[in-house]
């Protein structure tokens, strides 16, 4: 059996390959939208991908399967527990799909997985139990979790309510993954691999684990949330509904497009070189947006576009900017520091629904060009009294609202980065904001994108906890 993992680490996702390597088939499970790279890996180890399962209609990025959809060869595996509202709309009758129930198989060759019921993330999750036929086994050597069970952690359950808007559904969809959790996990053997579907840094959890894999008796006995499931039900629903980061704002896009649709393309797009001049004009287009994707945030504000919003090429930056940030709409221009970044960063956005990509351009290119540049405001932490900031000013605290509560810039108004722009209309343009976080990093993000916006910001640099104080009750 071949089985191998497929980690994007922008996203902290995790796809699987499983092979069998006696008759060449292989299955991919929850793959990204820019397939090629399952194809490349395949092809690597004389392996034919036959066959795409999904876990879950996912909030995180889009999912690969509808392009895979359009290879004769691949079969479709789907949930077909979700209900009115959460079951896939997408595959018409041209597409070759099977609907999977509790219990159901699928074989690739000698390979056995069987899909298991795991609801609570979402009503139609589903795992998958691999078990290696061709080599002797009679019992499963990994399980793919998907978001249901992760290293330290397991996946959350309000994202149905706090993501895709669906009023009313945290609480009961809880107390449904603790029944999940209860009754699925206890009875797989403790030697049972545990493939997750995330990774730490993933907005799908608040405290998963960095290794990528663990085993079920490790996490019985190590993962907190899961002893507690199994332990204590109304102490379950409180611990896992406290304290989850609030989920960028295109995952809100992402549940409805993987359940009803999204455009195929065969593959990301291949924007076009700019100049300065076109790059200039595009500023000008109501739905012109320019992704500064250059790493340094101080770099960007001693110097950039005015209007560029800061979306540095580093760990999670650049989608969680471009996800919190954009709209569908928006037509992006990338200004990048060198092209070896333009293939990443259209994937990155590809990766998340964002297809209308103009072009690129270099920042050195852009400023030979004769653009004019404009800086952000920076103030170090160290430097800032908060009691005698300028009268129509406004601490802004950009991190989540349970880092928040745990302490903060006495009388700063919080307003997380991810969600800040559904905010706006609360937050009035005639102040100055003076924008923090806990090191900088998203407080430049957020200062760019108010600039954008036509607000005052200033980016406070650095690390101020020690200037902070908690709320009593």
């Amino acid at each position: 059996m071949f089985l191998r993992q497929i980690y994007d680490d922008e996203l902290a996702q995790a796809a699987y390959m499983i092979g069998c390597q006696q008759t060449g088939e292989a299955l991919v499970i929850d793959p990204e939208r820019d397939i090629d790279r399952y194809y490349k890996l395949a092809a690597e180890n004389d392996l034919e991908i036959v066959a795409v399962a999904e876990t879950h209609i996912h909030a995180d990025f889009v999912s690969g399967a509808r392009e895979f959809a359009q290879d004769p060869k691949v079969t479709l595996y789907l949930s077909a527990l979700g209900g009115d509202d959460w079951s896939y709309t997408w595959p018409d009758a041209s597409t070759k799909v099977r609907y999977l129930s509790d219990g159901d198989t699928i074989e690739i060759g000698k390979v056995e997985i069987e899909a298991v019921h795991s609801p609570g993330h979402t009503p139609e999750h589903l795992s998958y139990k691999i078990i290696d036929r061709g080599g002797g086994a009679d019992e499963p050597v990994a399980i793919a979790t998907g978001d249901f069970l992760f290293v330290g952690d397991v996946g959350r359950p309000d994202l149905l309510e706090s993501a895709a808007g669906v009023t009313g559904a945290m609480e009961p969809s809880a107390r449904t993954l603790q029944g999940s959790l209860a009754g699925r996990v206890s009875d797989l053997p403790e030697f049972v691999q545990v493939l997750p579907g995330h990774g730490a840094g993933s907005a799908c959890g608040k405290a998963l684990g960095a290794i990528p894999s663990s085993t079920v008796g490790y996490e019985r006995r190590f993962n907190g949330t899961l002893k507690l499931a199994e332990t204590n039900a109304e102490g379950f629903v409180k611990e896992i509904l406290s304290g989850q980061p609030e989920p960028p704002l295109y995952f809100k896009r992402m549940k409805h497009v993987n359940r009803d649709g999204i455009q195929v393309t065969g593959g990301p797009p291949q924007p076009r070189k700019l100049t300065a001049d076109a790059v200039i004009a595009h500023t000008r287009d109501d739905n012109g947006v320019v992704l500064d994707a250059r790493s340094d945030r101080r770099a960007f504000a001693s110097e950039h576009l005015p209007g560029a919003i800061c979306a540095p090429m580093d760990g999670s930056s650049f989608s969680n900017a471009a996800g919190s940030f954009l709209e569908a709409e928006n037509s992006i221009v990338l200004v990048l520091e060198s092209e070896q970044h333009l293939d990443p960063a259209v994937r990155k956005l590809y990766r998340i629904g964002f297809d209308n990509v103009a072009g690129w351009i270099t920042f050195d290119e852009l400023k030979a060009g004769g653009a004019e540049m404009t800086q952000l405001s920076v103030v170090e932490f160290d430097g800032v009294d908060p009691t005698s900031i300028p009268a129509d000013a406004e601490m802004l605290d950009v991190r989540g609202s349970s880092e928040y509560a745990e302490g903060h810039v006495e009388n700063a108004l919080n307003a997380p980065y991810t969600r800040i722009a559904e905010r706006l209309a609360s937050i009035p343009k005639d102040k100055q904001y003076y924008v923090y976080c806990a090191s900088g990093r998203r407080a430049a993000l957020t200062s760019s994108f108010l600039e954008s916006k036509g607000y005052r910001a200033v980016l406070v640099d650095g690390s101020g906890d020690h200037k902070f104080v908690r709320d009593v009750a």
